[in-house]
Formats: structure tokens, C-alpha cells, sequence
């Protein structure tokens, strides 16, 4: 996010202290959606990076900030376990407390997760890999895919949220009048409510196919804004998204080229199923409209963060309207 939330810093302080960090400086860091984060300095001048879920602005983890913290800390605890357990070196996992806790509450709306400061170049949503990079990233996704379930949860088969927002494209007067973009937000759904019907029935019978599918462990987002180049080789970083679910979940996000994913296929013994991939570039934009509208229906300010969310929101209507799908190449 790029908005400093307001009366979060100074908790942080105390939050660290139960990883043992006395910090002496946060600089807050404007990245990505959903999360905020801030480089910490500690008394020995070592630095920390560390990272604030809003716990009332994940659907896709839960309907509630209670049910969303305990999703969040098995997929921080897989995290780690991936890293720590079974070695592997591209995983940023969070670091645990004494107590062994990856994620500490901050207050009821947000909790907190550190991780070790990596050096590293990174990579940009939406910015095209090359060939080499896209190789390199389906060899790492090859070897998290074979790597054991843990506890980590399965990703439903549905959409997460699907039945709010069915409820307000019959009744979008029911987004109400909680902020800038209120009206807005229920005036788009009116205009398209058709098109997300449509969108929403063609997601439906194509979920039908997950039901009983092989399942592997996924990372959920390895797009290029979710990875760090070190030494040309990929680590990935926000494992919030980690879960259950069959390899076209984290390939679509790759590439769709059948000679690229024939590498997958050798290194993975699984040979990528087409409409399963076009599945998952419907589902990331239905779950863009869920999320976009939860925000919007909820007690929301006019700022940076809402402004570019509306825009996205905006932009993932019409590309559905016109019958395209998303593509983070």
C-alpha cells in the first residue's frame, strides 16, 4: 500500500520487541496491495523488513479479521516450514518469535510478520520475464510443487466472496454510502451486472473441474511483482496466497507457451491443462472485482490507495465486458 496508515507506527515498536528487534527507525515502504510495510533498523544497526496485514481487506483468507488471522498464520507457519524445514532457499519466509509464532496481532485490524532484509533486484508487476527468467521460475515452481502439503490450507474450489457479490449485482444500491467511491462502485455494477453474471456462470461450470483434482502445494501469486533476483536466480516473496491447489493456479502466471511449459512438465511429471490456466486468469479477475467491491462497500477514505483501486476496478469491468483475460507476463 502506499498510504502510511494512521496510528499503526508506533505499535510497531512494541510488535518487534516480541522478535527480540529493538528498533531505532522505520522508514515505511510503499509496496503492493493489501499489506503495508516498513524497513526496520535495529540497535545494532542490522535491518529487518517487516510487514502489516490489514486483516479487514483479505476476503480471499476469510469473511471476518478473526478467521483471516488464523489462514494467515498457517500460511506464514508453511512458510517457514518450507524454508527452514525443507531447505528451501527461494522461499522469503517470515521469521518466527522465541515462541515460534510468525505473525503477532497488532490491535484487532492488523498483524504483523518480519522478515530477514534481503538484497536482491526486484521485479515489477506486470513486467515481462525473459526466456531465461520464465525458465528459471518454472524449474523453482517444479520444486515447490513436489514439495509435501504440511499444514498448509487448500484453496476452495469457489470463489471466495462470490455470494456478496451476486447479492449486490441484484441489488447495487446495497454497496451504501461509505466513502468516495460508494456510489461509484454501484453504479458500475448496475451498468454491467449482466457481463459479471455471465463471467460469474462461466467460472462456476469451470470450477466444476477442480472438485477432486490432484492438488500440490502453490505459492498463489508468483507474478514478477512477487519475486527478487539474486545472483539471476528467482526468490519469492508473499506467501499469503500459499495453498492447496492443482499447478495451473501459480503456471498461468508464467507463461502459455506449450514449448516453455514442457520444462515444467519434465522437471514436474504434470503436463499443464489449458482450460484449467484460462480458469485461473477468470478467477484473478473475479477476485479483483470481489475485493475492490468489499472495499468499496465498507467505511473507505479518498487517497492514492482507493484512487488506484478504483481504477483497477474499473479496468478489470470493461476487460471482462470485452470478453479478455487477465495476464501478469
Amino acid at each position: 500500500m502506499r498510504e502510511r496508515p494512521p496510528d499503526l507506527e508506533e505499535r510497531l515498536y512494541d510488535a518487534l520487541a516480541v522478535w527480540g528487534i529493538h528498533a531505532v527507525a522505520l522508514n515505511h515502504v510503499p509496496l503492493g496491495s493489501g499489506d503495508h510495510h516498513w524497513s526496520a533498523t535495529d540497535t545494532s544497526g542490522r535491518r529487518w523488513f517487516a510487514t502489516a496485514a490489514d486483516l479487514g481487506h483479505k476476503p480471499f483468507l476469510g469473511p471476518e479479521p478473526g478467521s483471516v488471522r488464523r489462514r494467515l498464520t498457517r500460511a506464514m507457519d508453511t512458510a517457514a516450514r518450507l524454508h527452514d524445514d525443507e531447505g528451501l532457499g527461494f522461499v522469503v519466509a517470515p521469521l518466527r518469535t522465541p515462541g515460534g509464532d510468525t505473525v503477532v496481532p497488532v490491535g484487532d485490524r492488523y498483524a504483523l510478520s518480519v522478515f530477514p532484509f534481503v538484497d536482491g533486484a526486484p521485479g515489477d508487476f506486470g513486467r515481462e520475464l525473459t526466456a531465461d527468467q520464465r525458465a528459471r521460475l518454472l524449474d523453482t515452481l517444479a520444486r515447490l510443487h513436489r514439495c509435501a502439503p504440511g499444514d498448509a490450507p487448500a484453496v476452495p474450489a469457489g470463489l471466495p466472496g462470490r455470494d456478496r457479490l451476486a447479492r449486490l449485482l441484484e441489488n447495487p444500491a446495497g454497496v451504501g454510502d461509505g466513502g468516495p467511491h460508494a456510489v461509484p462502485t454501484a453504479e458500475l455494477l448496475a451498468g454491467h451486472a449482466g457481463t459479471l453474471r455471465e463471467r460469474m456462470e462461466e467460472f462456476d461450470h469451470g470450477a466444476e473441474a477442480l472438485e477432486g483434482a490432484a492438488s500440490v502445494l502453490t505459492h498463489g501469486e508468483p507474478h514478477p511483482g512477487n519475486l527478487l533476483w539474486r545472483g539471476g536466480r528467482p526468490l519469492l516473496v508473499d506467501w499469503d496466497t500459499v495453498g492447496l491447489a492443482v499447478p495451473e493456479r501459480d503456471l498461468w502466471l508464467v507463461t502459455d507457451d506449450p514449448g516453455e511449459l514442457s520444462r515444467y512438465t519434465r522437471a514436474g511429471g504434470h503436463e499443464p491443462d489449458p482450460a484449467l490456466m484460462d480458469l485461473y486468469r477468470l478467477r484473478w479477475d473475479l477476485q479483483d472485482v470481489v475485493e475492490f467491491v468489499d472495499w468499496f462497500s465498507a467505511p473507505h477514505r479518498g487517497g492514492p490507495d482507493t484512487e488506484q483501486a478504483w481504477r483497477d476496478l474499473v479496468s478489470v469491468v470493461e476487460r471482462l465486458r470485452d470478453g479478455a483475460r487477465s495476464s501478469a507476463l
